[in-house]
């Protein structure tokens, strides 16, 4: 009898399984930092931002949320090493802060990370379709371009992972390439003869607006965070994590805010404001027009749209994972925990990613609605405002996890405690700032329903997220004691299975 369990159990394991060791540590740093989109938040990020608020302090304010995330970081790496699992801030804050408010983070983290991801497809095909139209002369519909994204995406998210992570540090790689050279042309021609470094001055952080600053600016780290979410197919989860994290977010960090102050050198800082408001998403390639070959003013545009494909991708992993935890763990079918036997992928949580995506985009193209504002730009600032949160309940559960003497082995008060309060109590502060001034992100009045809608929806998800936990503890107390046990909860149910076959 025993015998004849055996096969079960394997296949069981095998199905629930993700391909371990196969990403190292750059592949991990490309994959969020393609999320971050790096070109996309140059030249459309710091332009809108200072459009928006009209606050010269982009630059600084791109280093002090750098500054603030590293805060956050210490904590997030830390417990990224005790408890390695794809389901990250879910299992994180169901290990800090108990089983009820952990899988009301997962349903946050579900609905922010898909909003991030489909949000992005407005972008991706709009400015695919104005690129396709200005160099053939032929207008092409934007949920077509979209669709070819969407087309290529879903192939790529049931393949093997390390070959998403190779097609994105390509595409990274050249964008920072392009996005170094425009900056360096910038400061090579600065405004008057005279490079005015001011914008980057600290005292920029007092200015009046600053808030609506950092809102901003932190929406452009989104996705750094994701390095967890590998850490099970991670060569080494207690060492690439970590390294990982901090790479990312420092060169995120600089790279940000060098190529947003080398925009301001080349205008100057007292002009910048109205140039970003005048030139969009263009000035950064207007400026360096005069000074450059027209292919590279080209091949800049061409990976402006493989920069918000790289992060429809990235995003895509990531939600796909997202999806595979907590069908692992029954908290969403366990359908969504079955991998390809070739690729290790999560290939039914992609696909379920897959069709929500198509869903979304073709209610949009069918209603006709503005795929910029009302999909690109209202739902990825929507999704980010999510993952913010998530940022500072993840903080507030590391320290309660790291709270347990227990837990402090290896970890130190400072490391386990002090700097996830710090980190809440920075990230507590902006998320206050963001929904008082939400209006202004959405480009809405401000007695305008939209401006609380959003927001909204993330607390009828947490809600609706605890309640099922509350289900989950009645009436199916088994799954309720497995959440947040992650890949060991694959071997706990296979060795139930066979034991059950021998008792059988």
């Amino acid at each position: 009898m025993s015998h004849q369990s055996s096969p079960p159990r394997s296949r069981r394991t095998i199905e629930q399984a993700l391909a371990a060791g196969r990403l190292g540590v750059w592949p991990v740093v490309c994959i969020v930092m393609a999320a971050a989109a790096p070109l996309t938040v140059i030249a459309g990020g710091a332009t809108t931002g200072w459009a928006v608020t009209g606050v010269v302090g982009i630059p600084v304010g791109y280093l002090f949320v750098a500054l603030v995330l590293a805060v956050f970081s210490v904590g997030y790496v830390a417990m990224s090493r005790q408890v390695v699992n794809s389901g990250a801030f879910y299992t994180y804050v169901t290990h800090g802060l108990g089983r009820v408010p952990g899988v009301g983070a997962s349903a946050v983290a579900v609905l922010a990370y898909n909003t991030m991801q489909i949000g992005l497809y407005g972008g991706f095909g709009k400015v695919s379709a104005d690129f396709v139209g200005a160099h053939t002369g032929r207008s092409v519909p934007w949920w077509l371009c979209a669709l070819a994204g969407w087309a290529v995406v879903g192939l790529l998210g049931v393949r093997r992972v390390d070959l998403n992570g190779r097609v994105l540090a390509t595409l990274l790689i050249a964008e920072i390439a392009v996005a170094l050279v425009l900056a360096a042309v910038h400061l090579a021609h600065p405004a008057g003869g005279h490079a005015d470094l001011t914008a980057i001055a600290p005292s920029r952080l007092l200015t009046a607006g600053i808030g609506a600053v950092l809102v901003t600016a932190i929406t452009g780290f989104v996705g750094f965070e994701g390095t967890a979410v590998f850490s099970e197919e991670s060569k080494d989860p207690q060492r690439t994590v970590a390294r990982a994290t901090y790479i990312a977010l420092a060169v995120i960090g600089v790279l940000y805010s060098l190529c947003a102050l080398a925009m301001t050198v080349a205008v100057g800082p007292g002009d910048i404001v109205a140039a970003a408001t005048e030139h969009g998403t263009e000035l950064i390639f207007d400026l360096a027009t005069p000074y450059v070959p027209s292919s590279l003013l080209v091949a800049g545009h061409l990976l402006f749209i493989t920069s918000l494909f790289a992060a429809l991708l990235s995003f895509h992993n990531t939600a796909a994972r997202y999806f595979f935890a907590l069908g692992r763990e029954g908290v969403l079918p366990r359908a969504l925990a079955r991998t390809s036997v070739r690729s290790r992928s999560p290939h039914v949580a992609s696909i379920t990613q897959t069709v929500l995506a198509c869903v979304v985009l073709g209610v949009y193209a069918y209603a006709g609605w503005d795929p910029m504002i009302n999909l690109f730009f209202w739902i990825t600032v929507t999704g980010g405002l999510g993952v913010l949160i998530l940022m500072l309940v993840t903080s507030i559960a590391v320290a309660g996890y790291f709270l347990r003497p227990a837990h402090r082995a290896t970890v130190g008060a400072a490391r386990g405690v002090l700097a996830p309060l710090v980190a809440a109590g920075a990230l507590g502060w902006i998320l206050a700032i963001t929904l008082q001034q939400f209006h202004v992100l959405l480009g809405v009045e401000p007695s305008s329903p939209w401006r609380w809608i959003f927001p909204a929806a993330f607390g009828v998800t947490a809600v609706l997220g605890m309640v099922w936990a509350l289900y989950l503890r009645a009436a199916r107390p088994a799954v309720y004691a497995a959440i947040g046990a992650g890949a060991h909860q694959t071997l706990l149910d296979a060795d139930a299975s066979a034991q059950a076959g021998d008792v059988r």
